[in-house]
C-alpha cells in the first residue's frame, strides 16, 4: 500500500505565541492562508500525480495551530474536504496543532469531519526547555492533550525538536521516553535551526545560544530513531526539506542539510559496522543487505563503503531478499 499526503500549509494561523525559533513566513515563504480555490487546485494536482492503484491518501493541514482557529473557520476548511472523503479519493485528514489547544468538544468536531490523525508540536517535555523556547505551555499540557486525543480514538503524533535552548542529550532522550509513555504512535524529529527574524537569531548573534553542529544533530537523531524503532513508534520525518519546508535564504545557522535523513540512515548503518576491525581478515568482502537498504548501507556519498575500505581492498553490497531491516551477512572473498 502506497501512502501519500496532500499538504495544506497554514503559516502561523491561530498560534497564540511566537516561539523563539519560529518565523514560519520566512521558513516557508508563504505569507497567506490558502483559499478554497487554491486548496481544490492543490488536491486535484496531487491526486493526479499519485499512482492510482493500491494507494492511501491523506490530506494534511500543517504549519499552524488548526484547533486554535475559530470553530466556524475549522468547519469551513474541513467541509472542503468532505466530497473527496465521500468518493474515497482521500481516506482521512491529518492535522497539526498545539498541546494547549485541545478540548473534548473540538475533538468531537474533528471526528465528525473525518480527521483520523492529530500531531502535537510537543518539541520537548522538559519545562526548562519549553520555557526557554517560549512555547507558552508546559509538560502538563502535552500530557493532557495526548490523553484526550487517544481517548477520542485518534492516531497520536508527537513531534520533537532537538538542540533547543537549555536542551542537552539527556533532556532530549527523556523527551523521547516521554513520547513513548504518553502513547505516541508517530513522531517527527526536527533539529532546531536559527531563522532570520526570530528571537533565536538575536540569542545566537549575541552568543547566548549555540546550535548543534550537523554531526551532533545526526548522532542524536540516529539514537532517537533507534529508540523509536525499538518501541514501534513510526518516525515520519527527520529534518526539514528544502523548498517544501524551508526557504534556505532564511537560514542563519544550525544543522541543516538538504538530505538530513540520508545522513541519519548512513549513521545507523555505520553503527552496525562499528566492529568492522574485528571482522575476518580478507582482501575483499561482500555485504548482503535487504534491497531497500543498499544505498543506506553503503552510506551517503559511499561514506560507509569508504570506512570499510580502510580494512578491505574491495567492498561490494548485494541485495538479499531474505534480510529485513538493518540485518546483514558477510561473505569473504580472496582476490
Amino acid at each position: 500500500m502506497r501512502h501519500y499526503n496532500i499538504p495544506i500549509f497554514m503559516p502561523e494561523m491561530a498560534c497564540p505565541h511566537r516561539c523563539v525559533f519560529c518565523n514560519q513566513a520566512s521558513i516557508s515563504s508563504q505569507l497567506h492562508a490558502p483559499g478554497e480555490k487554491e486548496i481544490h487546485q492543490k488536491i486535484k494536482a496531487h491526486l493526479k500525480s499519485f499512482k492510482t492503484e493500491n494507494r492511501l491518501v491523506q490530506l494534511a493541514f500543517f504549519g499552524g495551530n488548526f484547533t486554535g482557529l475559530p470553530i466556524k473557520l475549522q468547519k469551513s476548511y474541513l467541509q472542503l474536504i468532505q466530497p473527496y472523503l465521500e468518493t474515497g479519493l482521500i481516506s482521512g485528514i491529518r492535522l497539526s496543532t498545539r498541546p494547549d489547544c485541545i478540548d473534548t468538544e473540538n475533538l468531537q468536531l474533528l471526528k465528525d469531519f473525518g480527521v483520523t490523525h492529530i500531531e502535537l508540536g510537543a518539541q520537548s517535555t522538559s519545562d526548562k526547555v519549553l520555557l526557554a523556547s517560549g512555547r507558552g505551555h508546559l509538560r502538563d499540557a502535552i500530557v493532557s492533550a495526548s490523553q484526550q486525543i487517544l481517548a477520542a480514538g485518534f492516531v497520536l503524533g508527537l513531534q520533537m525538536m532537538i538542540g533547543l535552548p537549555k536542551d542537552d542529550t539527556e533532556t532530549t532522550m527523556q523527551t523521547a521516553r516521554d513520547l513513548l509513555a504518553f502513547g505516541a504512535n508517530e513522531t517527527r524529529i526536527y533539529p532546531c535551526l536559527v531563522i532570520k527574524g526570530t528571537e533565536l537569531e538575536e540569542l545566537y548573534r549575541t552568543g547566548k545560544y549555540q546550535p548543534l553542529t550537523l554531526d551532533e544533530a545526526v548522532e542524536q537523531t540516529a539514537s532517537l530513531y533507534t529508540f523509536f524503532e525499538e518501541n514501534e513508534i513510526k518516525v515520519l520525518r527527520m529534518g526539514l526539506h528544502p523548498s517544501e519546508d524551508l526557504n534556505t535564504d532564511a537560514l542563519v545557522a544550525g544543522p541543516y542539510h538538504p538530505q538530513f535523513a540520508e545522513l541519519v540512515y548512513s549513521k545507523l548503518w555505520e553503527k552496525q559496522f562499528e566492529n568492522y576491525t574485528l571482522w575476518p581478515k580478507a582482501k575483499a568482502i561482500e555485504l548482503l543487505v535487504s534491497r531497500n537498504q543498499i544505498n543506506h548501507a553503503a552510506g551517503f556519498k559511499s561514506q560507509n563503503r569508504k570506512l570499510l575500505e580502510k580494512k578491505y581492498r574491495k567492498v561490494h553490497f548485494k541485495a538479499d531478499e531474505s534480510l529485513t531491516g538493518r540485518a546483514f551477512k558477510i561473505k569473504i572473498h580472496e582476490l
